[in-house]
């Protein structure tokens, strides 16, 4: 599923390919994807406007015009952004595509239709009536911020770290690297943490999520370029910790697998 750093990634291919580009046709070619707009709204909204801005909040992708006009890409279990050129054969399970005046096309994809994509007027109203909460690389979400977010919270640490509305971005593959790191039990409730451990969760969450970026988060191969001492090549059925080689455990918590260090990650006394 993608989170923060595989989002981050989107971003940073929009940048690099779409920033600035003349707006000739944007087709939902899947409608059902569409929210906020019919499909010829958000034709009549985009063509002829320049893509002026991308940002992203969380797991979520925002596209500025310089008109009034934004998008709000989620993408849900599977979703994606492909730029293509004029000579690129178009791929499946293609739900938008935004054809640009220079021949480039960008395609967003999502073969389950989990994710969809709204039409806005204002990129940063959409934030604050969607309830997200500080993003989680941002540099205004800080440990005093962190603190505040797990104080008198009894839930496990685990689900306050995956609560768009308290972290944005944070999903349960990354929260499981993320506790990995910080020697943490997911089940450990967040009101129980000291701030000697609240640092230690709070240098987790950066370190994790940035290299996860630095090494090309969700592109092929990408688990071989994490550097060792990652659970993620391990989090699977048969896996060992690659701190201290005891076999990987699976825990299930509200219908997700996690996985676990048993030695590293001592469970909480029950």
């Amino acid at each position: 599923m993608p989170e923060l750093p595989d989002v981050e990634i989107f971003k940073r291919l929009v940048e690099h390919t779409c920033l600035g580009k003349l707006i000739v046709k944007a087709d939902a070619v899947d409608p059902g994807s569409l929210e906020g707009a019919s499909p010829a709204t958000l034709q009549r909204r985009l063509k002829g406007r320049s893509l002026r801005a991308c940002r992203r909040h969380g797991k979520v992708l925002l596209f500025e015009t310089d008109s009034a006009a934004a998008l709000a890409m989620h993408f849900g279990t599977n979703g994606s952004l492909r730029y293509l050129r004029h000579e690129d054969q178009e791929p499946g399970s293609v739900r938008l595509l935004v054809d640009f005046a220079d021949g480039g096309r960008l395609a967003y994809l999502n073969p389950r239709r989990i994710g969809h994509v709204h039409v806005v007027s204002d990129v940063a109203a959409f934030i604050a009536e969607s309830q997200l909460g500080a993003d989680a690389l941002d540099p205004g979400f800080d440990l005093n911020v962190l603190a505040r977010i797990l104080h008198g919270r009894k839930q496990a640490i685990k689900s306050v770290l995956m609560d768009q509305t308290r972290v944005a971005g944070i999903g349960n593959i990354y929260a499981d690297e993320i506790l990995f790191h910080a020697r943490l039990h997911p089940a450990i409730a967040a009101s129980t943490l000291d701030r000697q451990t609240m640092h230690r969760l709070f240098d987790a969450i950066k370190s994790v999520l940035r290299t996860a970026i630095d090494c090309g988060a969700g592109a092929e191969n990408f688990t071989d370029r994490l550097p060792e001492g990652f659970l993620l090549p391990q989090r699977h059925e048969g896996g060992h910790c690659p701190r201290c080689g005891t076999p990987i455990e699976q825990v299930r918590r509200g219908g997700r697998a996690g996985y676990v260090c048993p030695r590293c990650q001592p469970a909480p006394d029950a």
